[in-house]
């Protein structure tokens, strides 16, 4: 009888160790997932982070470009050179789009917006209930959807 006890003591402690070390494992189990999931938004952070770091850097080459394919001299324009030029602008905005770098659209009469456009000139002298854009100083760009940088804009009231 007093066997017949322990063998259901031994079995008791073997069944609630087998219940501890089943919760373990399962705790184990969904922190490793957690882990993994976590590391995995943490790449994708990181090749962001990265990916618009690189496109910031060449953000004043673009603007540069653009600046100098917008002040030809119109008896220039016509030249093979100013054309080359001109392509390459288009081939780099295409690669930039297949990166998912998007122009924040900042034409005038646009709404202005704090969330994409920076107004670094404001027209005091205007009239009206919306602030729209006067006139894009600056393009600003988005990259996967989120503003890498703003468009510096000159607002009115319309």
């Amino acid at each position: 009888m007093v066997e017949k006890s322990r063998k259901n003591k031994k079995e008791i402690e073997l069944i609630q160790k087998l219940g501890e070390l089943t919760q373990d494992l399962q705790r184990t189990r969904a922190d490793f997932e957690n882990y993994m999931k976590r590391s995995e938004v943490e790449k994708i952070s990181a090749r962001e982070a990265g990916q618009s770091s690189a496109i910031l850097k060449l953000l004043p080459v673009i603007d540069n470009i653009e600046r100098a394919i917008t002040h030809t001299p119109s008896d220039l324009k016509d030249n093979k050179w100013v054309q080359g030029v001109t392509s390459l602008v288009k081939n780099l905005e295409k690669s930039l789009d297949e990166l998912n770098l998007k122009r924040i659209d900042a034409k005038p009469g646009t709404i202005f917006n704090p969330d994409l456009h920076e107004a670094i000139l404001f027209d005091e002298d205007s009239e009206g209930e919306q602030e729209v854009i006067a006139e894009e100083m600056q393009p600003g760009y988005t990259l996967n959807g989120r503003p890498i940088r703003h468009s510096m804009v000159k607002v009115t009231r319309k």
